[in-house]
């Protein structure tokens, strides 16, 4: 028979579970980054999202997998001066980004069936997490169409690809965080409109300079200038178009859009932060307030150290990865000062395990 406290515990467990999903997204976030940077993502040349689990064990096998690679335009074009030994640094990235990806699918699944047969999720919960299961499913698929468009002709995926399947990542993240703040104990307060309205235009702003970001690494425009706030002592680069075909084709463009975007971001995050704080009437809104805060000075510090820095992949990635959390902590505001945040509180979905 259940005690007083067994829903307790099966909530803390759900949310213990979903904490982990949200961890494994974010590191595979920054786990693509690093696969982009060095140059791994077209490293292998076949999906086999059931059986290619494993990596190649055996030297022979090794050689196969290389044979393969060696077909691709990025050897032949790109990387011809590889030795085996080469190969298998690049290989690993994107490998281990494919296993993460393959590995939340399992920690998304296995425990979620068994919450179900336990009825400790049920309801709008269960939907909930059913769709993150399968978005998660999109995100493969989508990496997959994005890699193919580099193993044809030209070594290089489409940025708008590349766009697509960050956003969707990022997507689902938010997602699952939308779940965990929804299964938080009821709080007493009332709605801020205002902070709701200016979070919203945020997050549209936010999007926008994120898919930028994308467009920036499919196309190679961070590595154009090294200085900052200037780019070559010019604020709009010679040769940089206004078209919307320059914007989202020209490097030079696609470049000076995302510098002179990130100034407009931090000054409405900075607005939205100030004006969070002076509305939160409880700690945990001042909470949220102060970590949008701190998120959107560490991502203007990353971007401005990467860029001068000629985009190291320690950086660059970790750049990606802070722009993953700026986002987390846009959506962390959205939630903690709607209207509806004090019903999305309620353990909605969530029942007592079986007796």
């Amino acid at each position: 028979m259940a005690t007083a406290s067994s829903p307790d515990r099966a909530d803390r467990a759900v949310r213990a579970w979903l904490w982990v999903v949200w961890g494994m997204i974010l590191t595979i976030v920054v786990v693509g980054g690093i696969t982009r940077l060095t140059g791994s993502g077209l490293s292998m040349v076949e999906w086999r999202p059931l059986m290619g689990a494993l990596p190649p064990l055996s030297e022979a096998e090794w050689i196969a997998v290389f044979e393969q690679y060696k077909q691709s335009p990025q050897y032949q074009q790109v990387n011809h001066w590889m030795t085996l030994g080469d190969f298998e640094r690049i290989f690993f990235w994107e490998y281990f980004h494919r296993l993460l990806g393959r590995l939340i699918g399992v920690v998304v699944l296995v425990p979620g069936l068994w919450f179900l047969a336990r009825r400790r999720l049920r309801g709008k919960r269960a939907v909930q997490v059913l769709l993150a299961f399968v978005f998660g499913g999109l995100q493969g698929l989508l990496g997959w169409y994005m890699v193919k468009s580099g193993l044809v002709d030209v070594p290089a995926v489409s940025h708008y690809r590349l766009a697509a399947h960050l956003s969707l990542a990022f997507f689902v993240g938010c997602w699952i965080l939308w779940i965990l703040l929804g299964l938080r104990a009821p709080t007493a307060r009332t709605g801020r409109p205002g902070v709701v309205r200016g979070g919203l235009a945020f997050l549209g702003l936010l999007t926008v300079q994120i898919v930028w970001g994308a467009f920036m690494a499919g196309t190679r425009a961070g590595y154009l200038y090294r200085t900052w706030p200037d780019m070559n002592g010019e604020y709009w680069p010679t040769g940089a178009g206004l078209s919307l075909a320059e914007l989202t084709h020209n490097p030079l463009s696609i470049h000076a859009v995302h510098r002179h975007l990130a100034l407009v971001v931090v000054a409405l995050g900075v607005w939205l932060g100030v004006r969070a704080l002076k509305a939160a009437t409880d700690g945990g809104q001042r909470r949220v307030a102060r970590l949008f805060l701190l998120a959107l000075v560490a991502q203007l510090g990353l971007g401005i150290a990467t860029v001068m820095a000629a985009m190291p992949t320690a950086l660059a990635s970790a750049h990606q990865g802070m722009a993953f959390l700026l986002l987390c902590a846009n959506i962390a505001i959205l939630h903690a000062f709607s209207n509806s945040s004090e019903k999305a509180a309620q353990p909605v979905g969530l029942g007592p395990p079986s007796q």
